[in-house]
C-alpha cells in the first residue's frame, strides 16, 4: 500500500462493542424521545402497533443493505453499492441525499436540545445550548474514529440502560402502584379514553409518516463497514438484533408509556417520557430520564456528523465531490468533511433564534423524505446486485442473505410508497413533498456540473 493510500484510508478500528453500540444509538433518538409525543396524539394507545409496523419494513431494508455490505464492506456503503450495480448518477444521488438527510437529522437534534436543557435552565435561550453542543460534538469527531465509537457506546449505553430501566419501573407502577400511593394503575389506559385505535385505521396510517422518521439512522451500521475490525461478524450480528431492539426499545417502551398516562393527556412540548413521570409525582425519576433524552439527541447528532464526514470522504474518493474531503488527519478523520458538515447544521442554530419551538416538525418532514429516498435506493441497488450476483453464478456463495427476496423488496418499496403519499395529509409535513423533487433535480443538475470536481 502506498502512502497516498494510507492517507486516503480510513482506519478500521471501531470493535464489535462499538459496532453493536453504534446499531442501538442510531436506532433509539429523537424520533423515540421527543417524536413519540406527537406519534401517540395521532395513533393514541395503538403506538406500539405503529412501530412493530414501520419496525418490520426497517428490518428488511437493514438485511438488505447488509448482504452487501458483509460481502463488501466499505465506508460510505449505499452510495458505493449504488454507483457499482446501478450506475454512476444513482452512485451520486444515494452519497448526496444520505448526507443531506443526515444534515437535517443533525439539526432536527440540534433544535430540541434546548428544550431539555431548559427543563433544568428556562431562562438559556435554546440558540445558545444549541451551539454549545455543536462545538463540543464537533471538537469530539476531529479526534479519531476510536474516540467517536468509545463515546458512542458509552452515551448508547446510558439509552439502553435507562430504557430497560424505565421499562421495569413502569411495570412497577401499572402493577404494584410504585409512585401512585400504591395502586396499580392497571391497563385501563389502552383502551378506557376512546380505545386502542381512537382515531382509527387512519390514525395508525399516519403515524407511520413520524415513526418512519423514528427509525432513521439505523443504516449507520453499513457506513460503520469500513471502519469495522470484523465486518463478516459484527455487522450481521448488529443488523439481526434490530428487531429485538425494536421490540424492546420503542414497542415496550412505548407500550409502558401509554398504559401509565391516558394518551389524551400527553402534550407535544417536551419529551413524554419526562412529562408524563413528572405528572405521576416522581420529579426525580423524570429529571434522570431528561438526562437520558438529552444523551440521546446529542448520541444521535454525533453519529450524524460521523456518518456525514465518511459519506463525503466517500464521494470524494469517487469523483463526487471536492477532492478536498479525500484527504484525513493524521489520526484517520476526515477533518473537511466533518467541519463542513458541522458548519451547515448552524442553519439549525439561527432557526431556533428566529423561530424557537416550531422548528423540529418541520426538519423531520424533510428528514423522513430523504430517508424515504435512501431507504428506496437500498432496496433497488440491492435488486441490481442480486441480479448481477445470480448471473454470475455467485448468488449461492452470500453469507447474509435478505429472507424473502425479491418479494420483500417490493413490499417494502411499496411501503414506502404508501409512507410518502400519506404525507400529503399532515399539514407540516405537506410542504416536503415539494422539496423532494426539487432536491431530486438540484441533485441532478450538480451530476452535470460536477466535472470541475475532479480537476
Amino acid at each position: 500500500m502506498t502512502d497516498n493510500q494510507k492517507h486516503h484510508e480510513l482506519q478500521r478500528s471501531l470493535k464489535n462493542r462499538h459496532i453493536q453500540m453504534i446499531a442501538l444509538g442510531g436506532a433509539i433518538g429523537t424520533g423515540l424521545f421527543y417524536g413519540s409525543g406527537t406519534t401517540i396524539k395521532l395513533v393514541g394507545p395503538g403506538i406500539s402497533l405503529s412501530y412493530i409496523i414501520g419496525g418490520i419494513a426497517i428490518f428488511f431494508i437493514m438485511r438488505a443493505l447488509g448482504e452487501m455490505s458483509v460481502d463488501e464492506p466499505v465506508s460510505g456503503s449505499f452510495s458505493h453499492y449504488a454507483d457499482r450495480y446501478w450506475g454512476d448518477f444513482a452512485g451520486f444521488f444515494s452519497g448526496w441525499n444520505y448526507w443531506f438527510c443526515y444534515i437535517v437529522v443533525s439539526m432536527a437534534e440540534l433544535s430540541v436540545v434546548g428544550v431539555y436543557i431548559n427543563y433544568w435552565f428556562p431562562a438559556v435561550p435554546t440558540w445558545v445550548s444549541a451551539l454549545v453542543f455543536l462545538i463540543s460534538i464537533t471538537l469530539l469527531n476531529l479526534i479519531n474514529v476510536k474516540a467517536f465509537g468509545e463515546f458512542e457506546f458509552w452515551f448508547s449505553l446510558i439509552k439502553v440502560v435507562a430504557i430497560v430501566a424505565m421499562i421495569l419501573f413502569g411495570f412497577f407502577i401499572i402493577f404494584l402502584g410504585f409512585g401512585n400511593n400504591g395502586h396499580p394503575i392497571g391497563l385501563s389506559n389502552l383502551w378506557a379514553h376512546g380505545g386502542y385505535l381512537p382515531n382509527g385505521v387512519w390514525g395508525l396510517l399516519l403515524s407511520l409518516v413520524i415513526v418512519m422518521f423514528s427509525f432513521g439512522g439505523v443504516e449507520l451500521i453499513g457506513i460503520t463497514a469500513g471502519e469495522a475490525h470484523h465486518p463478516e461478524k459484527s455487522i450481521p450480528k448488529a443488523i439481526n438484533q434490530v428487531v429485538w431492539r425494536i421490540l424492546i426499545f420503542y414497542v415496550g417502551a412505548l407500550l409502558v408509556l401509554t398504559i401509565i398516562y391516558p394518551w389524551n393527556l400527553v402534550g407535544t412540548t417536551g419529551s413524554p417520557f419526562v412529562e408524563i413521570f413528572a405528572k405521576i409525582g416522581i420529579p426525580a425519576a423524570a429529571g434522570i430520564l431528561n438526562v437520558v433524552v438529552l444523551t440521546a439527541a446529542l448520541s444521535t447528532y454525533n453519529s450524524g456528523l460521523y456518518s456525514n464526514g465518511r459519506m463525503l470522504h466517500s464521494l470524494a474518493l469517487h469523483g463526487s465531490a471536492p477532492k478536498i474531503f479525500t484527504r484525513l488527519s493524521k489520526a484517520g478523520a476526515p477533518v473537511a468533511g466533518v467541519v463542513f458538515s458541522s458548519a451547515l447544521t448552524l442553519i439549525a442554530v439561527i432557526l431556533n433564534f428566529l423561530v424557537p419551538g416550531k422548528v423540529f416538525l418541520y426538519l423531520i418532514s424533510v428528514a423522513t423524505i430523504a430517508a424515504i429516498f435512501n431507504w428506496a435506493m437500498i432496496l433497488i441497488t440491492h435488486l441490481k446486485f442480486r441480479g448481477i450476483k445470480q448471473e454470475a453464478g455467485e448468488a449461492d456463495k452470500l453469507a447474509f442473505k435478505l429472507p424473502f427476496y425479491p418479494i420483500s423488496n417490493y413490499v417494502t418499496l411499496a411501503f414506502l410508497a404508501m409512507v410518502i403519499g400519506l404525507m400529503a395529509f399532515i399539514p407540516d409535513m405537506v410542504y416536503s413533498l415539494y422539496i423532494g423533487p426539487v432536491w431530486i433535480l438540484i441533485l441532478y443538475i450538480g451530476y452535470k456540473l460536477r466535472g470541475p470536481l475532479n480537476s
